[in-house]
């Protein structure tokens, strides 16, 4: 359990999406922008670091910018509700948007935002991801969730 104390504290949010993963999304969906990222964990060619704030831009015109073009979104898990709240709203306006989660399918944010939409996909990814450079696996299941 001790390499895995750190998932567990709030000592960090900036996990990054492990690289073979990602790779196998960006070959179907093409992303043209990270939506959450650190300078060092960017996965896209251009996205929105930590200073950014990307609850406090328009994600939209970004997907209009690139012709329609995927948004990656693999967000801090402490704000998963605002992430997935702005990802639902962006997405009324016509964004695209591939966001990675925990599946915390008891949640409000689940039930109010993605359960039963019908421009939202759920994949659930068969076990766990190890995330950064985690030497371990994460302490919950994950889930795509597909905005289109």
């Amino acid at each position: 359990m001790k390499g895995q104390d750190i998932l567990f504290s709030k000592q960090s949010d900036e996990w990054g999406t492990p690289q073979s993963f990602y790779d196998k999304l960006d070959e179907e969906y093409k992303f043209v922008f990270d939506l959450a990222c650190s300078k060092e964990n960017c996965k896209s060619y251009d996205g929105f670091t930590i200073e950014e704030n990307a609850l406090e831009q328009d994600w939209n015109i970004i997907s209009k910018d690139t012709n329609g073009g995927w948004l990656w979104l693999n967000p801090p898990y402490s704000k998963c509700k605002e992430f997935v709240d702005k990802a639902w709203y962006e997405n009324t306006l016509g964004a695209k948007i591939v966001v990675l989660l925990p599946a915390r399918t008891d949640t409000k944010w689940f039930h109010t935002f993605i359960y039963n939409n019908p421009k939202v996909e759920i994949q659930f990814i068969k076990g766990r991801l190890k995330f950064g450079d985690s030497k371990n696996s994460a302490p919950f299941p994950s889930m795509l969730v597909i905005f289109n």
